[in-house]
């Protein structure tokens, strides 16, 4: 049985081909062999750990929820001698009534209680009562003055409770009851499926389950309970297979290695620590940072220059984990970047494009699987045309989708495909060979409506400012010797199509940038125009869908903008990471910020980036005090004495404070703290999820 959306992808490209050339490899016929391991003590402590509710972004793996306003802390100089003076009092107190210096009064109450039988200091009911009063009296002064010097805070900061976690974690470590128990696989029990959650139980308990196996699992077992599988077959396949059950179409059931921490049970991926900085809400202080596809489903922006850590410590960790969740048949991924960049290791995809590079196995489809001419036209004139600025002539999309359009639905008509790169280049060009063949094979047709439509591209070619000679410019760029063997529309190749995105796949598409910087941004623009296409129009969107764009430089677009816009309704999500935003035209920026819901500044960003993230971020109302300090001067020999003292516990010297409060409003982060007051290796991020709840610019340490 396959798990909930990991049917294989054969037969979803624009040009099928036979089996054997499947863009995603075929199942294999065997499951691939899993080392013994001597337990699951490991795997079960893993998937026993807690994981609460938490803010948006927290890593909740073992997670502690902090409180959501900061403690007053007292300086700890402060405290322990305030504790100590508290002490002595306490002590002079008893001292004075032990002694009698403060008269008998208070054991009024002790006499008053006493029964005349028991006058006799001898006897043992008048010690034992007496003595219980002396300890009853001295533990109310300990109690008095033991909030009086703060004594629980001292034990909360130096006794046993900060020497180690240990006291807390106990009720973790203790073993969960069977019907609490993930491991034991209670919702499989509860409607009747005890041999298959036995199963699974004792192939977790052996060591032979791993943190993707049971994702994948759990995913297929989603897939039961919504009724798109039944169940008779999914205690079948669990029974003949245990934990190698559902298995992903290329049957593998983990990435040959990873770089980050995943937590599969969340589906998220740490990033890094929120730093222990007062910029920060004191409940995100010190907590993990993690994404996962409820926070991508609102997609993220990274911007931040060469080196700050975009590729290595951002863009890899999440095409690790999203290649994980594609592994578990939750998410489709495509990761788009230049050749080299780093984006994980081929082995970890089923599907890796290397344009321009004559050993690459697969190809990518110019047209974007689809058979409708106007839609293969609206996406490639996104690609070729979608970056001008006006007021260039081919700055109007519709216009150059007009002209596409105008092309291939007659050479799809005649030929029944659409033209290759050459074969394009030439119609719009204008050269009258291929032109005369159309017209003549549409006519010997009878397809009228098709020949209206070669008159009407003749008679605008002869206007000037036609657009078809700066899209015949731009398709002139592919149709260059290093990708002479690619864009292949005659089934001759291996082509991927987006439209496999209905399958969790996943792709890396390398870009060759060196020698063909505008081939390469064109190509971008081609891939998030066909995934921002076919996303939308997707039967199953149960699984989450994932573009990740290592360089967007020249690939923001007002159309892409308006793509990114319509992606969370989709169960879908776009990563796009910049050197800075002035890759980006100015009156995009502003939508282009908005359009993300997640957005992260690194380290080292201009001012002038500064400012477009301080305004998206907005300002708060904040409490402003102006304090002023006047030194007290004693007079007399009992105030200097008094001075001394506290100087000596305080470590300051007595003053008189006057504080002015105030309630003003500041950014929450100004443009030149975005520049110069982030630290090398840290990164400035807010979130937003899929259900609209929103976290605040946070300082995160993404080596942490």
């Amino acid at each position: 049985m396959d798990s909930d959306g990991t049917q294989d992808a054969r037969g979803t490209h624009a040009n099928p081909v036979p089996r054997a050339r499947s863009a995603v490899p075929p199942r294999p016929t065997e499951a691939p062999g899993v080392p013994p391991r001597p337990d699951g003590s490991a795997f079960l402590a893993w998937l026993r750990t807690p994981r609460p509710e938490a803010l948006p972004g927290v890593w909740r793996f073992g997670h502690r929820p902090r409180a959501a306003e900061e403690p007053e802390l007292i300086p700890a100089r402060q405290l322990i001698g305030g504790a100590l003076i508290a002490f002595l009092v306490g002590w002079l107190i008893w001292s004075l009534l032990w002694n009698g210096y403060l008269g008998g009064w208070w054991l009024l109450p002790l006499y008053a209680m006493i029964p005349d039988s028991w006058a006799s200091p001898h006897s043992f009911a008048s010690v034992v009562v007496v003595y219980a009063y002396y300890v009853l009296i001295a533990l109310v002064i300990m109690i008095g003055v033991g909030r009086l010097g703060r004594w629980s805070e001292i034990w909360r900061r130096y006794g046993p409770p900060a020497w180690s976690g240990k006291s807390s974690e106990s009720g973790a470590e203790r073993p969960p009851t069977p019907e609490q128990d993930p491991a034991e696989w209670p919702q499989l029990r509860a409607v009747g499926a005890v041999d298959a959650a036995e199963r699974l139980a004792a192939e977790a308990r052996a060591g032979l389950m791993r943190d993707v196996d049971h994702a994948r699992i759990s995913r297929a077992w989603q897939g039961v309970r919504n009724g798109r599988h039944d169940l008779a077959a999914f205690t079948g396949a669990v029974l003949e297979n245990g934990s190698a059950a559902c298995l992903h179409p290329s049957g593998e059931r983990d990435l040959p290695a990873r770089i980050a921490r995943h937590d599969l049970l969340t589906g998220q991926v740490r990033l890094g620590t929120a730093a222990d900085d007062p910029r920060n809400p004191y409940a995100y202080r010190g907590a993990g940072l993690a994404l996962g596809p409820d926070l991508l489903g609102t997609s993220l922006l990274a911007v931040g220059p060469a080196g700050s850590g975009k590729t290595g410590t951002v863009i890899r960790p999440l095409a690790e984990s999203l290649c994980l969740h594609a592994l578990a048949g939750r998410a489709a991924v495509v990761v788009v970047g230049a050749a080299g960049a780093g984006l994980g290791p081929a082995d970890a995809y089923d599907v890796v494009v290397r344009v321009g590079n004559p050993d690459s196995v697969y190809d990518l489809d110019l047209y974007g699987g689809t058979s409708d001419p106007d839609e293969a036209a609206a996406v490639l004139a996104e690609a070729l045309v979608g970056d001008l600025a006006d007021p260039h002539p081919g700055s109007d999309s519709r216009r150059s989708t007009t002209v596409l359009a105008q092309l291939l639905g007659p050479f799809r008509a005649v030929h029944g495909r659409f033209p290759s790169v050459p074969e394009l280049r030439q119609l719009l060009d204008g050269a009258p060979g291929p032109l005369a063949e159309l017209r003549t094979a549409l006519e010997g047709s009878g397809q009228e409506s098709l020949v209206r439509e070669l008159d009407a591209r003749q008679r605008q070619s002869a206007h000037p400012g036609d657009v078809a000679a700066v899209l015949a410019d731009r398709v002139a760029l592919l149709d260059r010797p290093a990708f002479a063997g690619f864009f292949d529309t005659s089934g001759q190749t291996k082509p991927f199509s987006l439209k496999a995105l209905d399958h969790p796949v996943r792709v890396r598409v390398d870009l060759p940038e060196r020698g063909h910087a505008d081939a390469s941004r064109m190509l971008a623009r081609l891939v998030l125009a066909q995934f921002t296409a076919s996303v939308a129009v997707r039967e199953d969107r149960s699984l989450f869908a994932c573009l990740v764009l290592d360089d967007a430089t020249g690939v923001v677009t007002p159309e892409a903008v308006r793509g990114i816009q319509r992606l969370r309704s989709a169960n879908a999500g776009a990563v796009l990471t910049l050197r800075t935003l002035d890759d980006v035209p100015r009156p995009l920026r502003g939508p282009l910020l908005g359009a993300a819901g997640c957005r992260m500044a690194l380290s080292g960003l201009t001012p002038w980036d500064g400012q477009d993230f301080a305004e998206v971020w907005g300002k708060e109302w904040i409490e402003a005090r102006d304090v002023t300090d006047r030194q007290i001067i004693a007079e007399t020999p009992a105030g200097k004495a008094l001075h001394m003292l506290r100087r000596v516990i305080t470590g300051k010297a007595p003053t008189q404070r006057a504080v002015t409060v105030r309630q003003v409003e500041r950014e929450r982060w100004s443009a030149s703290e975005l520049a110069h007051g982030v630290p090398p290796g840290h990164a400035v991020l807010s979130l937003t999820d899929v259900k609209g709840e929103h976290a605040p610019p946070l300082l995160v340490d993404l080596r942490g």
